[in-house]
């Protein structure tokens, strides 16, 4: 990349073309005036996935992204606390696709991967504490300390789940067999997606068939079941469930006893990092990190990238129904016959369709969707690391329980389900679960010399409280207060040692990010939602009822998380939808 072009890249419009200009050109410049194959409404990390694979096919594409800066909620930014560089949403990977990583040769581009080991550490209040991780050994002592038959258990459970991984990974790198009565298909266009459907199932079906009828018995239990139900087959100790269940509802406005909720754990241990399946990551540098390489990806194959434009509305023909392009908000118009959206389903088909294109039964099922959170994000700025009571010493540097994601709050089921259950009534929970990750401990790039960040990923907060409202700085400030307090309990000293903050509740989630309800996946990831019925019943391969609109972020299959296979996925069906155009 020329230095004129990274010099666009750190200002408000990123162009590849434009490289030679003094200043940032306006967006009527590059984008006014040309039609091009595709445009691409966010630049979230699907949206940049899809922008690449079209343009290493030679197809002309423009990426338009609402904020300054690129990777929608995988983002690093630096302005919040001086010195700290936060990950402000996202915060570890492990569910991006590997072939992916391979074919954008995004470690070419710039993403290092920081595997984490132990990955995980739940301290007790009663001085206990339980270490887990990909060591085998280190395990089995771990959770030995809690209960023997439980250690001896715990291998085999890993080893069931990565079967179920293993089937899913065919699912979760192919579109969905949709089939559509489209009267006005060809005929040629109708076989072949008979043929194509055909294929798919009869791999499934192969797929299936290598795994045993006992298996695949487990797998549906494992997808129907509660989390908690699915546990307490497997384990007798209350940490090990616990610390075991935040993986099942993590994200989600659901309890340890919400049926589905199993396939949620199954979810976030579907990815892999280094080959090591299950296995979470730090990237250096932070998320933005991920988004970066994947544009740096898109821009090599052509893409151009602008920033700081807004898309106010699709452009739709009025006598075939086709998409026509894109209106900015200031009234800029950018032609393409083919638009993804990267947007959430809601924010795609209610805010940006015109009214009275769509069908009342697709508009409904999108309206009445689940876009509920329970989440909120803190940035953590810290003088020091955190020194945990029931681990003996001090480790200034770093130590064994500072490596993985620290569990507060999670020393049993009920705990989590208490605190799901006064969310689901509109309060804030009284003793949130807190899942805290140190990245700094092993990134040396996001934090001044021995300061920190440190990442609180906070459960349950609803949306709309019953009494106050996030909007309060007292409610905000009262709540924060209440997860350092909490922290406190397990390392005393930790409200002293917090230098500044960044919070996100789920209504700045949607205001920041786009993201409908705060909910991070685009849309809940209940069994209502997923595979064929995400985002709707009859829509689920990307296509939506507005030819040449496709949907290619986290509310199409598969769901949520930094995984780019929506962004992937989709870009194949448009690529095939546009052969011999």
């Amino acid at each position: 990349m020329s230095p004129a072009a990274r010099t666009l890249l750190r200002s408000g419009v990123r162009s590849r073309r434009f490289s030679t200009e003094a200043q940032s050109p306006s967006p009527q410049r590059i984008l006014g005036g040309k039609r091009w194959d595709a445009v691409v409404i966010g630049g979230g990390h699907n949206g940049l996935t899809a922008a690449a694979y079209l343009a290493r096919a030679g197809r002309s594409v423009a990426v338009l992204e609402r904020r300054g800066v690129l990777g929608g909620a995988a983002v690093s930014e630096s302005d919040l606390v001086p010195g700290f560089r936060f990950s402000r949403c996202s915060y570890l990977l492990s569910l991006l696709r590997p072939a992916l990583i391979r074919e954008l040769e995004l470690e070419r581009h710039g993403m290092k991967l920081l595997p984490r080991s132990p990955s995980s550490f739940t301290p007790c209040l009663d001085g206990r504490y339980l270490l887990l991780g990909p060591d085998a050994e280190l395990n089995h002592s771990e959770i030995s300390k809690f209960s023997k038959k439980d250690a001896e258990a715990y291998p085999r459970y890993e080893e069931k789940l990565e079967k179920f991984c293993k089937l899913m990974d065919f699912v979760i790198d192919s579109p969905p067999p949709e089939m559509r009565h489209e009267y006005n298909a060809s005929m040629v266009d109708r076989i072949k997606n008979k043929v194509d459907n055909s294929v798919f199932w009869s791999k499934l079906l192969g797929i299936v068939m290598q795994q045993g009828q006992k298996d695949m018995v487990d797998f549906f239990d494992l997808l129907l079941s509660p989390a908690s139900k699915i546990l307490n087959n497997w384990f007798e100790g209350d940490v090990l469930k616990a610390t075991l269940a935040t993986d099942a509802v993590i994200g989600s406005m659901s309890g340890v006893h919400t049926p589905g909720s199993g396939y949620v754990l199954l979810h976030h241990v579907m990815g892999e990092t280094g080959g090591q399946r299950g296995a979470w990551a730090y990237v250096q540098g932070g998320m933005g990190s991920v988004s970066s390489a994947i544009s740096k990806a898109a821009l090599e194959a052509g893409v151009e990238i602008v920033t700081n434009v807004e898309v106010s509305q699709l452009m739709v023909h009025q006598t075939s129904g086709r998409a026509q392009g894109v209106v900015l908000s200031d009234g800029t118009e950018v032609l393409s016959s083919v638009v993804l959206s990267n947007a959430t389903p809601y924010k795609t088909f209610v805010d940006l369709v015109p009214a009275d294109v769509l069908p009342d039964d697709f508009l409904c099922a999108i309206k009445t969707a689940d876009y509920s959170s329970a989440t909120t994000k803190i940035n953590v700025a810290v003088d020091r690391l955190p020194q945990f009571s029931c681990c003996k010493g001090i480790n200034p540097e770093g130590g064994p329980e500072h490596m993985g994601t620290i569990h507060i709050g999670s020393e049993s089921m009920e705990q989590i389900e208490l605190a799901y259950r006064e969310a689901a009534s509109g309060i804030s929970s009284t003793r949130p679960v807190i899942e805290m990750t140190i990245p700094s401990v092993l990134d040396k790039t996001i934090s001044p010399p021995g300061q920190h960040v440190i990442n609180l990923f906070v459960q349950y907060t609803p949306y709309k409280l019953s009494e106050g409202s996030w909007q309060d700085p007292n409610v905000r400030k009262c709540f924060a207060e209440r997860c350092f307090s909490m922290i406190d309990e397990y390392a005393p000293g930790f409200s002293s040692s917090v230098v500044g903050y960044d919070m996100l509740t789920p209504p700045d989630l949607e205001r920041e990010f786009g993201l409908t309800g705060g909910n991070i996946f685009h849309g809940a990831m209940g069994l209502d939602s997923l595979f064929l019925m995400r985002p709707a019943k009859g829509w689920s391969d990307y296509r939506t009822p507005v030819k040449g609109l496709y949907l290619c972020g986290s509310g199409a299959h598969p769901g949520g998380g930094v995984m780019g296979a929506p962004g992937r996925n989709a870009a194949s069906l448009v690529l095939e939808d546009l052969k011999g155009k």
